[in-house]
């Protein structure tokens, strides 16, 4: 507990840096968007798949369970998230924002090292596994929850998002462990694991920064964006833990699989709301806080579990 404590304080302090880094005008806008694509698209996929070049090889037999545990979260939160916001958000037209935040948390920016901190770098790639249908997920229920009442007709499936990096790099990671490849060079491993490691701290820095140009009368939410991430970070996650456990999930995979799930709301939504011209604050309020609020919150998950 006090490790996990520990490391999650380290993390708010790297944030901490890229709040000041914006402040000083050492980050800003564009350098923000230029390291988030070389987060998503370089460094985590890395991260990866040096998870799988470790000294710990994952086990191969886990990984059609990482698979249908992470979908099955997806469809049980899918049910549970449409419906949870008509309860106490009165007005329709928002109410897939509460889904979206509901349903999809910052497993690529936050969930990965957290889990890596807490179990071990071999977490990563089952992380990176049960992360699959939230990939997939995000792409297509999380843009029809955006678009709310207009989503009908304004999108369709992207299967392009099948070969996103992410994936890709899960996919070189499951043939990896499928092979018994356990003794890769390290002439390969090494430049892998040092770019992987740049995700951390890149996108701690990134969330910093965001937070350093948000609006001030959007830093306190209301009793609606409170609720939301009571729900986010504790009711849910613990929710899916006693029901997995019910049915028999394997246990590392279900605590695993609930950190990840009480991750703070995903930054796609922001990205989302801006893109398809639905108001942002909403989504802003609620990645702030659960963000904040994370810090706390995950410790307690691994405490109870």
């Amino acid at each position: 507990m006090d490790n996990v404590v520990s490391q999650m304080l380290v993390m708010l302090l790297v944030v901490l840096v890229g709040f000041l880094a914006q402040k000083f005008k050492l980050m800003g806008d564009a350098f923000d968007r230029q390291l988030s694509n070389l987060v998503i698209n370089l460094t985590c996929p890395c991260l990866i798949v040096s998870s799988v070049m470790g000294d710990v090889f994952p086990k191969r037999e886990l990984i059609l369970p990482l698979l249908l545990a992470g979908f099955l979260t997806y469809v049980v939160l899918f049910v549970v998230c449409s419906q949870l916001p008509r309860l106490y958000v009165k007005d329709a037209s928002v109410r897939g924002i509460y889904s979206f935040m509901l349903m999809f948390g910052n497993v690529g920016f936050i969930g990965y090292p957290v889990a890596a901190s807490i179990f071990g770098d071999e977490a990563v790639f089952y992380a990176s596994l049960l992360n699959v249908a939230n990939t997939l997920s995000v792409f297509v229920c999380g843009v029809v929850f955006i678009l709310g009442p207009d989503a009908v007709g304004r999108h369709r499936f992207n299967w392009r998002v099948l070969y996103c990096p992410g994936l890709v790099a899960s996919y070189i990671s499951i043939l990896i462990v499928l092979l018994g490849l356990d003794s890769i060079p390290k002439e390969i491993s090494e430049p892998l694991r040092l770019v992987g490691n740049i995700t951390v701290p890149g996108s701690l820095l990134i969330i910093g920064s965001s937070m350093a140009v948000i609006d001030r009368r959007h830093m306190l939410g209301s009793p609606s964006i409170y609720l939301t991430s009571a729900f986010r970070l504790l009711a849910i996650p613990v929710g899916v833990y006693f029901l997995f456990r019910l049915i028999g999930i394997d246990e590392t995979i279900n605590r695993i699989n609930t950190i990840l799930i009480g991750m703070p709301v995903a930054s796609f939504g922001t990205m989302f709301c801006l893109k398809y011209q639905r108001d942002e604050t909403l989504m802003v309020q609620g990645t702030l806080l659960t963000t904040i609020f994370s810090v706390v919150t995950i410790p307690l998950l691994t405490l109870i579990f």
